[in-house]
């Protein structure tokens, strides 16, 4: 069991699949491009049978579970196989049912007040969410000074241009990112591309 998603790859792809079938090859091409920690968006129906075949049947790949916002989704995305939660946001409740699963979480926030919250809590690693809107690279940046022990996984808008900036940061373990899995080339099942896209992510560095 990995105990930091931020330390797996500088960027993690965030993918909605709208088949299952789809999440084995798109799985595999991800890995093939050095890109490992994949999370799997509960935005579809889809979602629990796509991280149980990735889990399953990808034994390279580390898939996670995003957009858990439910103490049930905590619970079945567990029970699929996920190894890791991420959430847009948090409250209580999702946070207790989060720590409780012994699995790493990624909490969402966006503002200075929830960061300390988490801190409070005793959780140090946050998803920035959503991260272009929400400040970007300023915002993450004028954190650091009197939030340094804060890390984070910006997600939200960014780019293959944009990505280098937030993993200058100090406080930036990874970013989170869909552009290497375009819906286009998962509809077309390209694969390949898919492979070519992350190879290129999993050269990123700051």
């Amino acid at each position: 069991m990995t105990s930091s998603v931020l330390d797996l790859a500088p960027v993690v792809p965030v993918v909605v699949l709208e088949d299952a079938a789809d999440a084995v090859p798109l799985a595999r091409a991800l890995v093939a491009g050095g890109l490992p920690a994949i999370e799997v968006t509960l935005r579809t129906a889809a979602a629990p049978d796509a991280i149980r075949a990735i889990a399953a049947e990808v034994p390279d790949a580390v898939v996670g579970a995003g957009t858990v916002i439910s103490a049930r989704n905590v619970a079945d995305t567990v029970a699929a196989g996920a190894r890791f939660l991420v959430s847009p946001g948090w409250t209580d409740t999702l946070l207790d049912a989060m720590k409780g699963s012994g699995l790493p979480f990624l909490p969402g926030v966006s503002t200075t007040s929830e960061v300390v919250a988490l801190l409070e809590r005793g959780v140090t690693e946050m998803k920035f969410f959503p991260a272009e809107a929400a400040g970007g690279t300023a915002y993450l940046k004028a954190l650091s000074a009197p939030l340094p022990q804060a890390r984070f996984c910006p997600t939200g808008g960014i780019s293959a241009a944009s990505a280098p900036s937030y993993l200058a940061l100090p406080n930036v373990g990874c970013v989170g990112g869909s552009w290497m899995v375009p819906a286009d080339a998962v509809a077309a099942r390209d694969w390949a591309l898919v492979e070519r896209l992350a190879a290129g992510a999993a050269a990123l560095r700051g």
